[in-house]
């Protein structure tokens, strides 16, 4: 069983953003990155379906030369290959990240190295389109499904649960099939010390693509406004106390 999982480098959950001065990009220098949890779990989940059917995981990102750490860090996990798609140092909009991952796939099966399945988590951590593993499904004509708290195979199918109100949704794909997964379908594991010094000796190949036409324009990123605070200072001693009460009452407190 042959099967893809395709990661994003993110800046680390909870880092403080800071924009650059056209407010175009985000300063990096400081910033740790990552992939998504999403996707940490489609590692994860892609790595326990080779071991118990045999086969293969790849894992490729589109991304910074520096995006070579965060495929590093899925083969500790159990991934056997990676694929980098230099973009340059440059966002791409949802439409060409898919583009250019369906050119990757569709160059792997005329080498004769298709893939039985293509794994995504259910959205990136920094932009959240939503958008990569419908449009990647679509444009090879895979039958997918999305949100996914359960995912096993068996007889050249894959079986797909959703989490509903009152219980599970349960999909059969057919293979060759395309799912997005959620944080908590399974546990991660930790890669050990061995691990991440076998992970060095596992081939990244790197890649260059073309960049399609873009179809959005960013004009320019906002942060969002953070929840301020002020402070009032009632009075000194004794004499702040009515003061006390008045905003106790206003509370509803007194």
């Amino acid at each position: 069983m042959r099967i893809l999982v395709c990661v994003k480098r993110v800046p680390l959950t909870g880092g403080r953003m800071v924009l650059s001065a056209d407010e175009r990009a985000l300063e990096t220098r400081h910033l740790g990155f990552t992939i998504s949890p999403h996707e940490e779990c489609g590692v994860e989940e892609a790595v326990r379906l080779v071991e118990h059917h045999g086969g293969e995981v790849s894992v490729l990102t589109l991304g910074p030369s520096e995006a070579e750490e965060q495929i590093r860090e899925t083969l500790a996990t159990g991934a056997d290959r990676g694929v980098l798609l230099d973009s340059g140092g440059e966002e791409w909009d949802p439409q060409a990240t898919a583009a250019a991952i369906v050119a990757t796939v569709r160059e792997e099966e005329q080498a004769g190295g298709g893939f039985d399945l293509i794994v995504f988590g259910n959205e990136s951590a920094d932009s959240g389109n939503f958008q990569v593993g419908i449009r990647v499904a679509y444009a090879l004509a895979r039958p997918v499904a999305t949100g996914l708290k359960g995912l096993s195979a068996e007889d050249g199918h894959v079986r797909c649960e959703q989490e509903v109100a009152g219980g599970r949704d349960v999909y059969e794909l057919p293979l060759p099939a395309v799912v997005t997964v959620l944080e908590g379908i399974n546990l991660p594991r930790y890669p050990s010390v061995p691990a991440k010094l076998r992970a060095r000796q596992k081939p990244i190949e790197t890649r260059t693509p073309e960049r399609p036409e873009p179809q959005l324009e960013m004009l320019r990123l906002v942060l969002p406004p953070g929840q301020g605070k002020q402070a009032e200072i009632l009075g000194q001693g004794p004499e702040a106390a009515p003061a006390v009460v008045g905003v106790m009452r206003d509370l509803g407190v007194a």
